[in-house]
């Protein structure tokens, strides 16, 4: 039953898409703004930006996006409506900005808000939709990241779409990211609308905590993974859950780095760094373009990893790759190492029927066959990520 509704929901969107449908048939990659520098942005920081993608690896380990978020317009926009980057900040303009980035052989994305403000207190896209979206094409934009701030009395279908609508009319391929928090379920509606959706609040950069602000509340890694399980059904080529952006080398300890990457890989899900790339260590780096690790993200058969159990603080979670292939990642959330004895044939009749080769893509190492149960230590707060090769 749940397979039919599920069925019925995807065909029933496809009937009135609005998307772009060529683009994200795996999930984006790229570096986002908002993590580290909040709206301290500027013209030569994210050209910085740009020239450290290239320099450091992250472009040819598959991140292409650099994101501009929150912060880089002017408080009103101009006599005729149109949006107008801030001269301070940004005094050649958005378009030669975009310029810049595509000379690096990247691409280009901005922000807004379906709202009639942005978070941030900006103007935000609501009632401009058309002329906004010919200014993204104007300029050269590639990804559009849509917030939901200030939507008070706005229906979040109506919203989205009809900054989708704007988009395909204007005729620039651009990636739409839906930044709607999970609130209205966006998983069930917004596969035809959009190339990816928030499934949860902001991320922030500890292993399991919730941080309170007044008026802002943000969650830990393992906070946000919890609210993904169940979302698997939803995701895939063109359509991805998003659980926010990458907080791997902005505090967190080497270990939770690892496991916050590895488990955003296991889910299929856009990784958007969201560190300082002009600064980051070895360590990060390592983490941010280990190729086997982001290729398991970007596995074309775009199946997403579902938490299979649970044994003493560990979690398995587990998902089919392109070829016959496997991919496990046994995730201890306690701050003590556990042992592991897992017996493969758990995961699916197939797995009984062929003996699978393992592979620790992470030590980049084997690690024996399925044809007897896999011993192992996991340390605390850490992950054994494991490629079953048929």
């Amino acid at each position: 039953m749940k397979k039919c509704l599920l069925a019925f929901i995807l065909l029933a969107g496809r009937a009135g898409a609005q998307k772009f449908d060529s683009l994200a048939l795996t999930p984006p990659m790229g570096w986002n703004s908002w993590n580290t520098f909040q709206t301290k942005i500027n013209e030569r920081l994210v050209e910085d930006i740009a020239d450290s993608m290239v320099s450091s690896g992250m472009r040819y380990a598959g991140y292409t996006y650099i994101v501009l978020d929150d912060g880089w317009m002017t408080k009103d926009r101009d006599s005729q409506g149109h949006l107008v980057p801030d001269p301070q900040k940004f005094p050649h303009g958005i378009k030669a900005l975009a310029d810049y980035i595509h000379a690096k052989g990247l691409k280009f994305g901005l922000y807004n808000c379906a709202g009639t403000k942005t978070c941030a207190g900006y103007p935000g896209g609501h009632g401009h939709e058309e002329m906004d979206a010919l200014d993204y094409a104007a300029w050269g934009v590639d990804y559009l990241k849509y917030d939901w701030c200030n939507t008070d009395g706005l229906d979040a279908r109506e919203a989205y779409k009809a900054m989708s609508e704007a988009l395909k009319k204007a005729g620039r391929p651009i990636i739409f990211s839906l930044c709607e928090w999970g609130q209205h379920k966006p998983w069930e509606w917004a596969q035809t609308v959009g190339h990816l959706w928030r499934t949860t609040g902001d991320i922030y950069p500890c292993f399991d905590c919730i941080k309170q602000n007044t008026g802002w509340r943000a969650l830990g890694v393992m906070r946000i993974a919890d609210m993904q399980q169940g979302l698997e059904g939803y995701a895939g080529p063109g359509h991805w859950n998003d659980p926010d952006m990458l907080e791997v080398g902005n505090g967190m300890s080497t270990s939770e780095d690892r496991a916050h990457f590895s488990l955003w890989c296991m889910l299929s899900a856009p990784l958007m760094a969201g560190n300082d790339l002009r600064s980051m260590s070895a360590e990060t780096k390592k983490i941010l373009t280990n190729p086997r690790v982001v290729l398991l993200d970007q596995d074309p058969l775009g199946v997403e990893a579902h938490l299979h159990g649970v044994r003493d603080s560990v979690q398995i979670w587990a998902r089919p790759l392109q070829n016959g292939d496997w991919a496990v990642c046994f995730l201890n959330r306690s701050t003590m190492p556990k042992q592991i004895s897992f017996d493969w044939h758990e995961l699916s009749d197939s797995l009984a029927a062929h003996t699978y080769t393992l592979f620790d893509l992470w030590a980049g190492n084997g690690l024996g066959t399925t044809g007897k149960p896999l011993e192992a230590t996991v340390p605390p707060h850490d992950v054994l990520l494991v490629r079953l090769r048929y």
